[in-house]
């Protein structure tokens, strides 16, 4: 729901801030005041492409900002949140459109294209009257409400699923199938797999490896070094260490003759002169156990020169070519089962579109007798709307035999004739903004259910234009229907008649002065005494009477809306 509407050096509007409610709101105003200011903020903000002429004249830029509650628009809510413009439960559009004639746009605070603005507007705001981009234009739309209105539902559910699984059987055969001979792909990763299931390694199999590697590469210098150990150990020099070792242990026992307290001390050396020993074992061993052996060397970085060159022809590391062969293998026992596979899928194909030409033709069957009911609904409205013998029809136009679709078998166009005598033609074509505005009126009251709800989603609607070419009953049926449908949606109407004014559970008025150098907009909400002088000048005129004023409060008082 929209709940204010700021705009700042737009057109003759210096600044202005307007609060919306619920239900009908009424916008009157002498001719040229600029009434439909109103709707073209609104038609700006929901992604019309604007020019210069709407800045104010002196003014670097006009500035508009929408806010909406979005509690009664969850395809907004959704829409948003699906773009990432998603914050809390409101919705702010705004719009800055500069001199020289560039604009730019915003949706919460974020940077927003004209795209993106239509494409939430449309899930916000219905605005109905002489503009191109109405929903009620659009056969998309045309039969989503008429789904709405028939309460298809449990009957589209079915036939939307069956189009999305044949898509993915669809698309799951064509990758099956491929655009190449199987039969290479087949013979390639036969190989690829061979390969990397001689040649790969496990990272316990890698790190042996490596270890294998430095230890042979390292070879004589390991030999080298452990010998020179050995030797400073237990050689044959006067000063190894277990030589020495030996030596300072028989001083110390001589010593401890003369005090045992150096016994302890004996004790440490007698155990250090064990483990030079094993140390001095253990080298010999391990010394002995080396090996200079070029040809396993050469072996293991032939290896390891194996293992890069998968690496780099696989694009994957090292460690990775084991769970890479995996992969492959996966992919090979596919194509080596895509034969039975294929087979499966075509089966499957061949009994999800049988089921899916029931469902659909039973949603065709529930459209057809909903569009004779709308269609029926409507014309009858738009005869007390000004427009005898009008007649609207809804023309169900079927489709090629193409794949499943997820709208159904058909779409649906509508149809009108505003005047008897006259062919129906197709809505989009309706040439007269008054007419097509009542039409929009009519299909939108239609639309609403026994309980009130309505088949159309959005939950702001603006009616400009509507009550052109129209008087006296005519107009106060207008008004009626604009309030039924306030009723149950916030509806905004621009209206030059007290007909339809009377109506309006909100009353605002616009009124244009001039100090001789600038001409100012002003828009003030009108309630009592006020709104009922408001009703008498549009009634009387120039000359307002004691009659005028009594009739102005009859109408409100017949409206309902008396004070």
């Amino acid at each position: 729901m929209l709940q204010t509407l700021f705009v700042k050096d737009f057109a003759i509007v210096g600044e202005a801030e307007i609060g919306f409610d619920a239900g009908l709101t009424v916008v009157t105003g002498e001719t040229g005041a600029g009434k439909s200011l109103m709707v073209d903020a609104l038609l700006l903000l929901a992604g019309q492409r604007a020019d210069a002429g709407v800045v104010r004249a002196g003014c670097e830029r006009a500035e508009l900002i929408a806010d909406f509650d979005l509690g009664d628009a969850p395809a907004a809510k959704q829409w948003l949140t699906d773009e990432e413009f998603d914050e809390g439960d409101g919705c702010r559009l705004r719009r800055v459109i500069r001199a020289e004639g560039a604009s730019r746009a915003w949706i919460n605070g974020r940077p927003a294209t004209l795209a993106q603005m239509q494409a939430l507007a449309e899930r916000l705001i219905e605005i109905h009257g002489q503009h191109e981009h109405q929903a009620l234009l659009d056969k998309a739309s045309q039969l989503a409400l008429l789904d709405a209105f028939g309460g298809h539902a449990a009957l589209l559910q079915p036939v939307a699923a069956l189009a999305a699984r044949w898509r993915a059987i669809d698309a799951r055969t064509r990758e099956l199938q491929g655009e190449h001979d199987h039969s290479e792909r087949i013979a390639l990763l036969s190989h690829q797999v061979e390969e990397l299931d001689r040649h790969a390694l496990g990272p316990a199999e890698l790190d042996a490896l490596d270890e294998t590697h430095t230890r042979l590469s390292n070879a004589g210098s390991l030999i080298q070094g452990t010998s020179a150990l050995a030797e400073l150990l237990d050689g044959d020099g006067e000063f190894s260490l277990l030589r020495l070792t030996h030596r300072a242990r028989g001083e110390l026992a001589r010593l401890a003759q003369t005090d045992a307290g150096l016994a302890a001390t004996g004790d440490l050396l007698d155990a250090a002169a064990v483990q030079l020993d094993e140390a001095s074992a253990a080298l010999a061993r391990y010394r002995d156990a080396l090996d200079l052996d070029p040809d396993r060397l050469a072996e293991t970085e032939a290896q390891i020169g194996k293992l890069h060159e998968l690496s780099r022809k696989h694009r994957v590391p090292t460690a990775g070519l084991k769970a890479h062969a995996q992969t492959l293998r996966e992919e090979l026992e596919t194509l080596q089962g895509a034969g039975a596979a294929l087979a499966k899928l075509e089966r499957e194909r061949i009994a999800v579109e049988r089921d899916y030409a029931t469902a659909a033709a039973k949603l065709s069957a529930a459209r057809a007798a909903t569009a004779k009911t709308l269609g029926a609904n409507v014309s009858a409205l738009m005869g007390e709307l000004g427009m005898a013998d009008g007649r609207f029809d809804v023309q169900i136009e079927r489709l090629e035999k193409i794949a499943p679709d997820a709208q159904g078998a058909e779409r649906v166009e509508f149809l009108v004739s505003a005047n008897p005598g006259q062919p129906v033609r197709a809505l989009r074509r309706v040439a007269s903004g008054g007419e097509l505005s009542r039409i929009g009126l009519a299909i939108e009251v239609a639309a609403l259910g026994k309980d009130g709800a309505s088949a159309d989603a959005v939950a702001t609607m603006v009616f400009d234009e509507v009550d052109t070419g129209i008087g006296g009953a005519v107009a106060e049926a207008v008004g009626r229907k604009l309030r039924r449908l306030g009723a149950h949606r916030q509806v905004l109407c621009v209206t030059h008649l007290p007909q339809v004014a009377a109506q309006g559970h909100r009353h605002l008025r616009v009124a244009k002065s001039s100090d001789g150098k600038s001409t100012q907009t002003q828009i003030d909400p009108l309630d009592g005494k006020a709104r009922r002088d408001e009703i008498a000048r549009m009634l009387g005129g120039l000359t307002i009477t004691r009659e005028t004023l009594a009739h102005a409060g009859q109408m409100l008082e017949s409206a309902g809306t008396g004070e």
